[in-house]
């Protein structure tokens, strides 16, 4: 039986993962140490996601290991061997880094260089899979041409009529600390397939989401504001009237690629993994969207302060996914995925 190592396993992606690769008759070690708790409070606790994991899935164990510890990465990873490694465990916030900077270079850079080196040692034939993000372009993408619609702002340049492609700078922008840190796991990720010959792959995502993310004000975009609209609390738009576009993808469909790439894998590659353009929307049509589905009308209220270095419109261009594993392509769409959310927000 194959076995795979997923980190942030009690998170969404990583959660997804691991009852993804159950059903494929996988063994799956997960590593989370609910640090998600400590970088958002008590909203932000994924205990709730562990334990549906350890009662639902035949083949899960749980090591309550932190990244950031070198020695015990290196020991889990030589005793457990794994035939692959998912690696989703980050400091996810754009917001919170500023406040906490060695957390999340710790967290976001030294963690995923601790699980490179840990492979590379253990298991360097193994796929390894980073969850990097579209913030490694920093703001350089609200520096392209965009046009301004009645509810959402649009690439104005037909030459990004797809979205954000692989081969877009990455360098001479404002990331944000957040987006700095991520900049140096997802380099070194790429480099220790160029340099190495590992075959590992960087999955620079949009917003990632789907019914099991635990949503907060400072990470995650659909879930968090599903749970506003279903408890009643104001939400605050930041900034850009409110026409903010991002593209959403089911944490599904990212594990569906993920499968894609164990299958066929290659060395130091990158993917900018969203929705694409049809699954993306912005902050005013995703109100119109969940109190479709909700039922609720949506309290909000609205600041002209928008997140530093946060992106005016972007989605993934995902032509070079479709190109080099044409079996994968998105199966979830926006209004199903928005659906579940609150499904799944009004059961919990």
């Amino acid at each position: 039986m194959k076995r795979i190592l997923v980190t942030g396993s009690s998170g969404l992606i990583g959660s997804e993962v691991s009852a993804f690769f159950d059903r494929k008759g996988y063994t799956v070690h997960g590593i989370d140490n609910n640090q998600r708790a400590i970088f958002f409070g008590e909203s932000g606790d994924t205990r709730w996601n562990q334990q549906r994991l350890i009662r639902s899935l035949s083949s899960f164990q749980h090591h309550e290991v932190d990244i950031r510890d070198r020695v015990a990465i290196h020991d889990l990873v030589k005793e457990v061997k794994p035939d692959a490694i998912i690696h989703a465990a980050a400091q996810p916030s754009h917001d919170r880094a500023a406040s906490i900077p060695f957390d999340d270079f710790d967290t976001n850079a030294v963690g995923t260089l601790n699980l490179l080196e840990a492979a590379r040692q253990g298991c360097p034939e193994s796929p390894f899979v980073h969850m990097s993000t579209n913030k490694v372009y920093g703001d350089a993408p609200n520096k392209l041409n965009l046009a301004e619609l009645d509810t959402r702002w649009e690439y104005a340049d037909r030459a990004f009529e797809n979205g954000i492609s692989e081969s877009f700078s990455i360098d001479q922008s404002k990331h944000s600390l957040f987006g700095a840190s991520k900049v140096a796991a997802d380099v070194m990720v790429q480099e220790y397939g160029r340099y190495f010959g590992m075959p590992t792959c960087c999955l620079r995502g949009g917003c990632l989401t789907g019914p099991n993310h635990t949503g907060v004000k400072l990470h995650g975009f659909l879930s968090y504001l599903v749970k506003c609209n279903l408890s009643g609390e104001e939400y605050t738009v930041l900034g850009y009237k409110g026409k903010q576009v991002r593209d959403n993808i089911h944490s599904l469909d990212v594990a569906r690629f993920m499968e894609a790439f164990l299958e066929a894998p290659r060395c130091g590659e990158v993917y900018n993994i969203g929705g694409g353009k049809a699954n993306s929307c912005s902050i005013l049509e995703a109100f119109a969207l969940v109190e479709k589905f909700s039922g609720r009308a949506m309290k909000r209220r609205y600041s002209d302060e928008n997140r530093i270095g946060d992106h005016i419109c972007y989605y993934s261009d995902l032509s070079k996914m479709r190109r080099d594993y044409p079996s994968w392509d998105i199966s979830v769409s926006l209004e199903e995925t928005v659906r579940q959310i609150v499904d799944a927000w009004g059961e919990r």
